[in-house]
């Protein structure tokens, strides 16, 4: 049952979610097959069967196009989810246990695909390292809210730097192994890798 606050999508929000669903997976697609350099704007404009300045309407690039592909809400659940954690617990098991809830969020068929795609040109591999910069930043807010003593900050801030770190190592082994195991247990195996460092 929705919400009082939550209303119907009207007819007009339909077609926009409908049109630039329908762009990002025919440039998803056009990416897939030619790469991301040899897939032109006109290309994915063509292929959704809209205009250019249509596009120009709902992206400001085809890097926002390959970018929406790949957007599994993880970045947008990550502080609820982390605001969600008791703060009787150390941060970094706070943050192990809400990584490992969000990790299925990250599990689509396209994610490793999105991956190879973001690694494929210096400008992708730029803001594919700017998107996780950005990820910690959500995660180290969260995370101040939490323990919100002035004094933790510097602590907090570490935690959530290398909790980001640990992210990427098990995103890389779950890449890796071409997901043999849910990305939750290449979570578990890179915080369990970390605690031996200790």
């Amino acid at each position: 049952m929705r919400g009082a606050l939550e209303r119907p999508e009207g007819l007009r929000e339909r077609k926009r979610r409908e049109t630039s669903e329908r762009i990002v997976d025919k440039g998803l697609k056009l990416f897939v097959k030619h790469g991301y350099d040899g897939t032109t704007l006109d290309a994915i404009t063509e292929a959704a069967g809209i205009s250019r300045r249509t596009f120009f309407y709902y992206f400001k690039s085809k890097e926002d196009v390959l970018l929406a592909a790949h957007d599994s809400g993880f970045r947008e659940a990550l502080r609820p989810a982390m605001l969600a954690e008791s703060s009787d617990q150390a941060p970094l098991d706070a943050v192990q246990k809400c990584l490992i809830k969000l990790a299925s969020r990250h599990e689509t068929k396209e994610s490793i695909v999105f991956d190879r795609l973001m690694e494929s040109t210096e400008a992708l591999r730029a803001r594919k390292e700017a998107v996780f910069v950005e990820t910690e930043q959500i995660l180290f807010d969260a995370m101040c809210e939490l323990w919100p003593s002035p004094a933790r900050r510097d602590g907090l801030r570490l935690v959530a730097m290398v909790a980001m770190g640990t992210l990427r190592l098990a995103l890389e082994k779950w890449k890796q192994n071409d997901a043999a195991h849910p990305l939750a247990y290449y979570v578990r195996q890179s915080f369990a890798l970390l605690a031996k460092q200790f």
